[in-house]
């Protein structure tokens, strides 16, 4: 079964093909990077906008890339949230025409459980049960999943997201849009130890996350010694090993709680190289495996779309033709693969 994904639910305009068979056929992603650096973030009209310019001929490229044709598509997935409302509507509407055109089914995928799924894309898949650590802009999630489409939350965002916080803190101290990758490389230079920031809610039980107070205590560091050159790659350095560190210590108790041997690491952060090294390091160290997609895949891409609608699509699980991209959906409402 060959499934065109279309992902639009942010910044970023991802097509591609997945074959149920062959794998990847071939996948276009192109950034709006440039589009929203003067503004320092997203602006989501404009970022409709770009979709509606991009995305046509993006499936073009995608199919010509694939040495297929429209009529060789057996299904077409799309994000159909969460996101941004325009955005998404411009690929859940390119979606819904095609498969009515073609005649062949079409799914909306979540684009959370797209992330989660990432890493079975790779040649050597995780299996179920697992725990899964999602790390992206907007959202860091911890879930149980037993199953493709069965999923238990463990763990959520209470305040900023490690994304988010990563963004924000960039932009504090002046760096430029995207923030998270500026301020990742930045770390790389700075020393170790010369600042000291919490662990956020690792000092009580729980699953939950709040980067908020980790950004307020950069901010004060920064205000007080933005005069020395040296400073801002170590209050970056600093920042750096306190998120990745508040991370390792909630996937442990994470695995520790449910007793899974697996921990899946996807979303944009999962690109984080301090991240994939100290988790990796506390695999070898505790006997777990972890399991990342590769770093393209981490961020917003149709690959994981086009992956997670096949894994559906080819099961028998499809919608009627009516366009939802619904404002909140909860992971733990999908439904299940059929055995």
């Amino acid at each position: 079964m060959k499934v065109l994904g279309l992902e639009t639910s942010c910044d970023e305009t991802g097509v591609a093909v997945w074959d149920t068979v062959a794998g990847l056929r071939a996948h276009t992603l192109y950034s709006q990077i440039a589009l929203h650096q003067a503004y320092g973030g997203v602006v989501p009209e404009l970022a409709s906008r770009d979709h509606v310019r991009k995305l046509v001929p993006l499936v073009r490229e995608t199919l010509a890339q694939a040495g297929l044709g429209l009529r060789d598509l057996d299904g077409v997935a799309y994000t159909a949230g969460p996101g941004l409302v325009g955005a998404l509507l411009v690929g859940a509407g390119l979606g819904r025409a095609l498969a009515f055109a073609l005649e062949v089914p079409a799914i909306g995928v979540h684009h959370m459980e797209g992330h989660l799924l990432a890493p079975l894309m790779e040649p050597d898949p995780p299996a179920a049960p697992f725990v899964a650590l999602l790390v992206s802009g907007g959202h860091t999630l911890l879930l149980e999943g037993a199953a493709v489409g069965r999923y238990r939350l463990l763990g959520d965002t209470l305040a900023d997201a490690v994304g988010e916080a990563f963004d924000k803190t960039a932009k504090l101290m002046g760096l430029p849009y995207p923030g998270g990758p500026a301020l990742a490389e930045l770390a790389e230079r700075g020393h170790s130890g010369r600042f000291a920031f919490s662990r956020p809610m690792t000092d009580r039980p729980g699953l939950d996350f709040s980067f908020s107070g980790l950004k307020t205590q950069v901010m004060l560091a920064w205000n007080q010694h933005r005069a020395d050159p040296a400073a801002m790659a170590d209050i970056a350095r600093a920042f750096e090993e306190a998120a990745t560190d508040t991370l390792l210590i909630k996937c442990r108790r994470a695995l520790r709680q449910t007793g899974a041997r697996t921990l899946v690491v996807a979303g944009g952060v999962g690109a984080n190289r301090r991240l994939r090294a100290m988790l990796q390091s506390a695999a070898k160290a505790d006997g777990f495996r972890v399991a990342f997609p590769r770093p393209e895949f981490c961020t917003d891409n149709g690959a994981m779309i086009a992956h997670a609608g096949a894994l559906r699509l080819a099961a028998g699980l499809g919608e009627d033709a009516a366009i939802q991209v619904p404002a909140r959906w909860p992971l733990e409402s999908l439904p299940a693969l059929p055995h």
